[in-house]
């Protein structure tokens, strides 16, 4: 990450700079019942024109060193927005040292990553697959980025309209400050388990009923809330796992040792699963990091009930997949 972390200051001083004028409110599609309303940053506010250019950019291989990668690459809606590898590979074919985590309500999550409790916004979260250099991802050169889209007359028209106080201008920062509010439109909240919590009982079967009690009683201490996680840093007993390698060269102590709890939406998805990806099922996650509390547990009953995170209409909602070919601002609604 030593080459994302200037950029996190370049973004904290210019965003205000190239905020949107007009009005600031956003309704919020498919916002859960009774769920508080994700906050905004002031200087990154929500518009339909700035989630259209961050959601092309998400799905855009020109933002990678070599334009074989998109943020899409390693967050595949289909499978809850990870991508099934236990790491992901960069451009140079440098692995990273972390598994890909889910986006579902992203919005709602701070800190953003599995052992940095520093990085706390979309903003900056962003842009260390972008930018960052401890592993190298994206690899991606700010200055070549911009000169790439702003060689697209489409482009140029989605971040005029996007930032109209910008005149026109195509700059990297802006370019994340879409990419984020796109990030934060990734909601989820038609599970089996959304239906249930809203009234219809009927929503969870017999076993998962039954594995909802356990689970309130074995994991909810850290798995909490409507997303199932704290958003806290835990030791959870990974690091002595014998034949186990995380792959970052450090020691247990400073590599696998204190993780923010994962999410559990869409988690029969969202596989391999911990923190390094070492575990090919859930159950093994569950036996991994939780045995202490498996004693009394029915298993089966548990898991049915972590089937009932996957929220389907989620993995398949168009307003979130990759956008059809062609431009979405044409000339005649484009704003210089």
């Amino acid at each position: 990450m030593k080459r994302a972390r200037p950029l996190l200051m370049l973004v904290a001083l210019c965003l205000s700079g190239s905020a949107l004028a007009g009005s600031t409110v956003w309704h919020w599609p498919g916002l859960p019942p009774g769920a508080p309303t994700p906050v905004i940053p002031a200087d990154n506010p929500m518009t339909e024109a700035k989630v259209a250019l961050g959601r092309q950019l998400f799905y855009d291989r020109r933002l990678s060193r070599d334009r074989t990668m998109s943020c899409a690459a390693c967050h595949v809606q289909a499978k809850g927005f990870t991508n099934g590898a236990r790491i992901q590979f960069g451009v140079t074919g440098e692995p990273g040292i972390r598994n890909v985590q889910g986006l579902a309500n992203v919005a709602w999550r701070s800190p953003l990553t599995w052992a940095d409790p520093k990085v706390k916004t979309l903003e900056q979260q962003a842009l260390v697959p972008l930018t960052g250099s401890h592993p190298i991802e994206m690899g991606a050169d700010p200055d070549v980025v911009v000169k790439r889209l702003a060689a697209d007359a489409c482009y140029r028209r989605m971040f005029a309209k996007a930032f109209p106080a910008s005149g026109g201008r195509v700059a990297m920062v802006d370019a994340v400050a879409a990419i984020a509010a796109f990030e934060r439109t990734i909601i989820s909240a038609s599970s089996p388990y959304d239906r249930y919590r809203a009234g219809d009982a009927a929503a969870l079967s017999a076993d998962a009923h039954r594995g909802a009690a356990q689970f309130a009683t074995a994991c909810a201490s850290c798995h909490a809330g409507p997303d199932l996680t704290d958003d806290k840093l835990h030791y959870v007993g990974t690091a002595a796992t014998a034949g186990i390698s995380y792959g970052s060269g450090l020691p247990p102590a400073d590599d696998a040792e204190h993780f923010r709890t994962p999410p559990l939406r869409n988690v029969a998805v969202t596989g391999p699963w911990l923190h390094d990806g070492t575990a090919r099922s859930v159950e093994e996650a569950i036996r991994r990091h939780a045995a202490a509390q498996l004693a009394d547990v029915e298993l089966p009953a548990l898991l049915a009930f972590l089937d009932a995170q996957t929220d389907t209409p989620f993995l398949r909602d168009p307003r979130l997949s990759d956008p059809a070919a062609g431009c979405a601002v044409r000339k005649a609604t484009a704003t210089r």
